[in-house]
């Protein structure tokens, strides 16, 4: 049991096992048949923060934001694509810090956007501003 990992399907919910060494091949779900991780970004909370990043097996690029940010809805557009292309592989996940104090608070942020890449509970680098799509991949694929 130690080889598998829990994980629940985005699309359908259900709990599906998938071996450790099998994890980064964009497993599909036994119950949907689609794909087991998300190929959008995800919405997180104080509450599910933990569940959505935390937990994930795959790296994670968490999204800082507030529906009243400009550059926030700027770069909007290049995250749901990265999470589309990176599907699998990165997990997108959008915090709205206007929402949820607590883990803004707890991961220093001050200016949004700020983007921020973590692989489970371990934090690994961040970025502030609207940074193209082109900088973003380049960034992420230093880590990822």
């Amino acid at each position: 049991m130690d080889d598998l990992i829990e994980y629940p399907c985005a699309h359908c919910g259900a709990i599906n096992r998938i071996p450790r060494a099998r994890i980064k091949d964009n497993p599909r779900c036994g119950k949907c048949h689609q794909s087991v991780f998300p190929d959008k970004p995800v919405a997180a909370s104080d509450d599910t923060w933990k569940r959505e990043v935390e937990d994930s097996p795959i790296p994670v690029l968490v999204d800082f934001w507030a529906p009243w940010c400009g550059p926030c809805r700027v770069v909007a557009p290049a995250l749901e694509k990265i999470a589309e292309e990176r599907k699998g592989k990165l997990k997108v996940v959008k915090l709205n810090v206007d929402e949820n104090p607590r883990i803004q608070a707890v991961h220093k942020v001050q200016s949004i956007p700020t983007l921020m890449l973590q692989r489970g509970p371990i934090y690994v680098d961040k970025v502030m501003g609207a940074l193209p799509k082109e900088q973003l991949d380049s960034w992420i694929d230093r880590y990822v």
